[in-house]
């Protein structure tokens, strides 16, 4: 049995969440699931981010105090994970008094590792970013993603010697090639760096909503610096309760590609200039985009709309929420940009969900439930379909450890085709009660014991109801895979005949 640490990032309490960090979240949910499904020991990390001069403004545009705000914005992602059955080990705020320890004590160590100074900075500032850009970067002094004018900002703070770590980030992505994923990402991390590294402000004198910095009362952290050490907090680092040895060697951060390099850069320096050990593993997913634009973004051309509004409770409650799972999974590659659709998950609903996946368990339930009198006939040690499935089986398990849901969902619709296609060649609704109808449905049946078992972590409850449906007991994700995910294990139950799993979706709904 191994060991999995998965985080998200920890989202802005500044307004509610949308179907762009619910797709983060739900990839970081089914990795997590499948990891505990393989028998290993798992913790699932996910959160809010409630510091910063965003946050601040926020809640004075609402007329609460920032504390107020948060409390109420942080809530709200608290119950959308809930609807979409996020497994979360642990839900951390930025505003608790553990992260306060472990922010003001990581610091603390690099501070009085000589790799923080104090100086004046000078330079553009977009709020919504909580991040400075050059003049060269900006567009005409305007922020490249939100296209929202940037501010001119001037103040003491302290600085981090991210330039000190130029050449041990380099050794350490030459030594680590698996350390940043997909490649491409990799690579553009590690240009960034070639490009050579500037010392970084990570203190603020002009706001006072943050975490303080224990050397000098007038200042308080820069809200990445706070954010990022919450990976650290979670398992105890600079308290009693400390775990870091137990799961920072298995840790995996789960990001969005915007702020790759604070995870990818400033990150892995920080936690050198800590004398730890940087992550073992960020791997970097693309945007949801909805009409070309980024999800969560607003635009500032006059008449556009927040694209916050995709809010993914109202999506759970149209589609369903595994339907819901499902199509964030499955239409994108975790890595690449999405185009997010309703049209694109009624498609993958109708087509994935009702014409395959649904038609095949209602084909064998109605067949043993009119020609095997409701009794499941036990699964053959030798069928045609056994090959598919092991075929299935490896597939997906090798696509989940490299963080490919849309390719173990992929191979395991392969196996629902396979599935469907030994069917149609033995037609078994026109066939006699007797062994050969038995053996044929046996088969059947075994198949869709392990296509429960992989859809597991994408579709849990659906899962569990195709696991009630053929008769059996317990849960498809209460074993582990070395024990359950092997052919001819179905021996025979009773099975039930339900409503249809999926009703299909007309097209005028």
């Amino acid at each position: 049995m191994g060991r999995f640490y998965i985080t998200t990032p920890i989202y802005y309490a500044n307004d509610a969440p949308h179907v762009g960090s619910a797709y983060t979240t739900v990839n970081a949910d089914a990795l997590a699931r499948w990891h505990r499904l393989a028998g290993d020991d798992v913790k699932f990390l996910t959160g809010t981010d409630e510091h910063g001069q965003k946050m601040a403004d926020a809640a004075a545009k609402k007329g609460f105090a920032p504390k107020e705000w948060t409390d109420q914005v942080s809530e709200r992602f608290r119950e959308a994970w809930a609807v979409l059955n996020i497994s979360y080990d642990d839900f951390i705020r930025t505003t608790e008094p553990r992260h306060y320890s472990t922010v003001q004590k990581f610091l603390s160590v690099i501070y009085e590792n000589g790799y923080i100074y104090k100086d004046v900075y000078k330079g553009l500032y977009c709020v919504s970013c909580e991040d400075y850009y050059t003049i060269e970067v900006s567009e005409n002094g305007k922020c490249p993603i939100h296209h929202s004018p940037l501010t001119e900002m001037e103040e003491e703070n302290w600085f981090f010697r991210l330039s000190a770590f130029e050449d041990r980030l380099l050794e350490y992505y030459v030594d680590h090639p698996g350390f940043v994923t997909p490649e491409t990402k990799r690579n553009e991390a590690h240009a960034f760096i070639k490009g050579g590294l500037r010392d970084i402000s990570i203190t603020r004198t002009s706001i006072s909503w943050g975490v303080p910095v224990p050397w000098d009362e007038r200042h308080v952290f820069y809200v990445w610096y706070d954010a990022l050490i919450n990976y650290l907090t979670a398992i105890g680092y600079g308290r009693d309760d400390d775990e870091v040895a137990n799961w920072w060697p298995y840790s995996n951060h789960l990001i969005g590609k915007e702020i790759l390099r604070f995870h990818c850069v400033w990150w892995p320096a920080m936690c050198m200039a800590a004398d730890l050990e940087p992550v073992h593993h960020v791997h970097v997913n693309g945007w949801l985009l909805v009409g070309g634009e980024k999800l969560g973004k607003t635009m500032a051309a006059e008449g556009a709309v927040k694209v916050t509004d995709i809010e993914p409770i109202a999506l759970a409650r149209e589609f369903g929420v595994d339907p819901l799972r499902y199509y964030l999974l499955r239409e994108t590659a975790l890595g690449n940009d999405g185009e997010f659709s309703l049209e694109g998950v009624v498609a993958r609903y109708n087509t994935d969900l009702a014409n395959n996946l649904g038609n095949l368990v209602a084909r064998v339930t109605t067949v043993v439930a009119s020609k095997c009198a409701g009794v499941g006939p036990a699964s053959q040690s030798e069928s045609s379909l056994r090959a598919d499935a092991e075929v299935a089986l490896n597939a997906a398990s090798e696509a989940w450890e490299v963080f490919a849901p849309q390719r173990a969902l992929e191979v395991t619709w392969d196996l629902i085709g396979a599935t469907n296609a030994y069917l149609e060649l033995h037609a078994p609704w026109k066939m006699e009660p007797g062994a050969a109808l038995n053996a044929v449905m046996g088969d059947a049946l075994e198949a869709i014991r392990l296509v429960a078992i992989l859809v597991s972590p994408a579709m849990p409850s659906v899962a569990e109801e195709i696991w009630r449906r053929i008769g059996l007991t317990g849960s498809p994700a209460a074993a582990p895979l070395s024990k359950s995910a092997t052919w001819g294990q179905y021996v025979g139950a009773s099975v039930v005949k339900g409503d249809p799993l999926f009703p299909r979706i007309k097209s005028d709904e």
